[in-house]
């Protein structure tokens, strides 16, 4: 019997997690694997595509051709695409044959919008690292460390109470005192779930995560519709006519009032605009989902740890409105599984607690362990 209590003895104190070290801190995820996505892609591709049509811009030179007179000569025909280009002002007829003209200086500032997009996309992320992330950081690595320290605890106790079997002279007078200590809740973690408590009726950190994702969904939906706006008035035109008859040119009568004009680089700021446009809609849902997964539980992590003793936060129906503080917690302890050493511990116990024959007899993960630790003979089983 001595071989058995031994090995027992190894068991609960291999099972024991090991401190905590410095480097939880710094690895704690403040983001969500779809929110860094959004970040990289929202804020990257315009950052990009700008690069790409700036270097386009020095690589071809003038981003205008315009189809002077014959009788130009070099320095004038110049003049009239740096004349033409400054200007960006499309003069026509309408159906009944009045002057008509049409800024197309949208395009000239196009490459420079995009960098404004860029910025405003990176305004929600700017939020939530300064408004929220420090608190968020601060409840992750409380809670994470408090429910690895609930398991140890456990673990702790499971030792204890072999000891006290073990010196027991009355195996019934034992185990009628473990229950007697679980039906008066000796064994809860008053702290843990009283902060959780709280957290559940706290609004901070699900007020500045629903704003964050609205701002972002508003950025994303005007910038599609800025889009569309520069696709009816202005990327349907890469050709205009351009007057340079002002200043000291105004009364040259070799000078012609109208001269045609192409934009060279129409074809890449089309290309620009439809792959912005595209990428920005698929990723309206991609927000949408990550405002709407707040308004429910995710109560799979919790339901691991309600093995441990007087853990019921969900079996005493404490959770009811998911939009608060403790849903965005779990969101992100569902990000950090990695950190949480206990998790995978426990999820392992409850696998092998789904797959035992006698379940009535497995309560709390103290019962499981008690079982492995050979008292399985001693303990009588509930009628």
């Amino acid at each position: 019997m001595s071989l058995s209590h031994t090995a027992a003895e190894y068991m609960l104190s291999d099972a024991l997690l090991p401190d905590p070290s410095s480097s939880r801190a710094k690895g704690l995820r403040l983001e969500l694997p779809s929110d860094r996505l959004l970040k990289f892609v929202t804020v990257g591709l315009p950052l990009f595509l700008v690069s790409l049509a700036f270097a386009r811009e020095f690589s071809a030179g003038s981003q205008i051709s315009c189809f002077s007179p014959t009788n130009f000569t070099g320095k004038q025909s110049a003049y009239t695409d740096t004349a033409c280009w400054d200007s960006l002002i499309h003069h026509g007829f309408d159906a009944e044959g009045r002057a008509i003209t049409k800024s197309l200086w949208a395009l000239k500032v196009f490459p420079y919008s995009l960098l404004v997009v860029a910025v405003l996309m990176y305004l929600p992320y700017l939020l939530w690292r300064y408004a929220a992330a420090p608190a968020l950081h601060c409840d992750l690595l409380f809670i994470i460390d408090e429910l690895d320290k609930s398991y140890n605890r456990s673990v702790r106790l499971v030792q204890h109470m072999k000891k006290v079997q073990q010196a027991s002279a009355e195996p019934e007078q034992f185990w009628e005192e473990y229950e007697r200590a679980r039906q008066e809740r000796y064994f809860e973690f008053p702290l843990l779930e009283r902060y959780l408590t709280c957290k559940q009726h706290a609004h901070a950190l699900v007020f500045i995560y629903i704003l964050r994702n609205l701002l972002l969904l508003l950025f994303l939906a005007a910038t599609c519709l800025y889009l569309v706006f520069l696709h009816l008035n202005i990327f349907f035109q890469d050709e205009f006519s351009c007057s340079i008859k002002t200043g000291l040119l105004q009364a040259e009568p070799h000078i012609p009032s109208l001269i045609p004009c192409k934009l060279v680089f129409f074809s890449v700021f089309q290309l620009i605009s439809l792959s912005v446009g595209s990428v920005y809609v698929l990723l309206i849902p991609v927000v949408i989902y990550n405002a709407l997964q707040l308004c429910q539980w995710d109560k799979g992590l919790l339901s691991v740890y309600e093995m441990l003793p007087a853990f019921d936060l969900l079996s005493r129906r404490m959770l009811t409105c998911p939009l608060n503080d403790l849903n965005v917690i779990l969101l992100f302890l569902r990000a950090n599984i990695s950190e949480l050493t206990s998790f995978s511990r426990l999820n392992a116990v409850s696998a092998l607690r789904e797959a035992t024959a006698n379940k009535e007899d497995i309560d709390t993960v103290i019962d499981f362990m008690t079982l492995l630790a050979g008292l399985e003979t001693t303990k009588p089983k509930h009628q």
